[in-house]
């Protein structure tokens, strides 16, 4: 069965857990937004399915461990579309989540010792403690710019072990890492507001240049932003993976770093983070110590693009960057956090710039975290079914507001021998654009 904790930190204390499932009328309206539904077209790939499976073993009608409901609760991407349309308001993250947690608990001691080595790795270190993600990228830096990436590549080892597609699938690490040491870059003139930018674990070691044009536009809109070292890992990849108590312990850093900064505002450049910033509320709200802070921080918290569009920059600053840009909807800006419209608003203040519509703009890529790893048969499905829809559009540049977006874009293009169109972030293309003003 799943364990009262189940919902620890997700559904209000006062609300049992029947009423939760219960919410779902079983409209179907969320079938359609559902990619793995959508993919599959099977009832328990979808939602609703999901939830009927959630309800059973917590009435214990359906065992924790059985083949299907682990296999659902891993096959879900939890991007949160069927939240977006749900005129119940299931909120499907809350439940999701906690069930995770539990099956990860429950499998936990099956595990061969070289998984759970992995996963304390990867999980347990390399995102707790950012030096060792650093120094993990400096490895791969090694491997893509030494040569010795081409010479494993045509050595056929990868493809032996199966792992081309995960190799293939690693970001570029950056020339230079935006490691956060209390950085402050102050606005010219009189400055509006003063901002903490989340520099990200792997945002900060692979997105480096998002980072700088972050700094750079804030600095133009009057913002000035300070980029405190005692921060971390947001926590959303550790959460998604059933790790909740080191996501509440990555949470708590995070909110102390910013109650310690002085900044009016925290900004996030990475939509899956900003969801999950957003929901530190959630995930405290039983906890005395935490709660109200908790609550605090995520009342200030603020995706990029929101913000921007909510203190607004002169239109008279901005430079033609001509060409024709389309835009995709990473989940968890469009879908958990609701922010659709500003990052079109933004990108309509450029001079020269078409910005085209595309099909299926917000359904998922496929990339969902460290999805595409754990799951990259349906990925793939959906990674080719978002690259035919760009490719239809026929941009030169898909405009995007997540790394992980970004990377399974760039490798679905590749794939598809579409390397001419380039992927950037809404805030590059912002700042070419500012840049191409101040320049005359």
């Amino acid at each position: 069965m799943i364990e009262p904790d189940v919902h620890r930190g997700f559904v209000a204390p006062d609300v049992p857990p029947s009423e939760v499932f219960d919410r779902c009328v079983r409209c179907g309206l969320c079938l359609p937004t559902c990619p793995t539904y959508v993919e599959t077209l099977v009832e328990t790939s979808g939602p609703r399915g999901r939830i009927a499976l959630i309800k059973a073993v917590a009435e214990e009608r359906l065992d924790l461990t059985s083949p299907g409901f682990v296999h659902q609760m891993s096959e879900c991407l939890d991007c949160r579309a069927c939240e977006a349309v749900c005129p119940s308001g299931v909120e499907y993250g809350r439940i999701l989540e906690p069930a995770r947690t539990q099956v990860t608990r429950a499998l936990a001691p099956a595990r061969s010792w070289y998984a759970r080595l992995g996963r304390a790795l990867l999980i347990g270190t390399m995102f707790e403690h950012l030096g060792v993600m650093r120094a993990a990228a400096r490895l791969l830096k090694f491997y893509q710019r030494s040569g010795l990436r081409a010479l494993v590549l045509r050595s056929g080892v990868l493809r032996a072990l199966g792992l081309q597609d995960v190799e293939a699938l690693a970001p570029r690490v950056s020339d230079r890492f935006f490691i956060p040491r209390d950085q402050r870059f102050s606005a010219p003139g009189t400055s509006r507001a003063t901002a903490l930018l989340h520099a990200g674990c792997v945002m900060h070691v692979a997105f480096a240049a998002w980072n700088e044009a972050t700094v750079r536009v804030l600095n133009a809109a009057g913002v000035t932003v300070v980029v405190p070292s005692a921060q971390g890992c947001c926590g959303a990849i550790t959460i998604h993976a059933g790790e909740m108590e080191r996501g509440r312990g990555l949470a708590m850093r995070n909110i102390a770093a910013f109650e310690q900064s002085g900044a009016d505002v925290y900004v996030i450049n990475a939509a899956g983070c900003g969801s999950a910033l957003k929901e530190y509320a959630n995930l405290f709200h039983d906890d005395p110590a935490w709660a109200e802070r908790a609550r605090a921080f995520s009342a200030k918290v603020r995706d990029v693009t929101e913000y921007l569009d909510e203190i607004g920059i002169a239109p008279e600053k901005f430079g033609p960057v001509p060409g024709v840009v389309t835009y995709q909807d990473a989940c968890h800006l469009a879908h958990a956090q609701r922010i659709t419209a500003p990052p079109r608003r933004l990108l309509a203040l450029v001079p020269g710039l078409e910005l085209r519509a595309m099909p299926e703009s917000s359904l998922c890529c496929g990339s969902a975290g460290i999805y595409n790893v754990t799951q990259p048969e349906m990925s793939q499905r959906l990674q080719r079914r978002k690259v035919d829809r760009i490719i239809e559009t026929a941009p030169q540049t898909v405009a995007t507001a997540n790394p992980g977006c970004a990377l399974q874009m760039r490798n679905g293009l590749d794939r598809a021998g579409a390397s001419h169109i380039a992927i950037k972030h809404v805030v590059e293309i912002l700042d070419e654009s500012l840049r191409a003003g101040a320049a005359g």
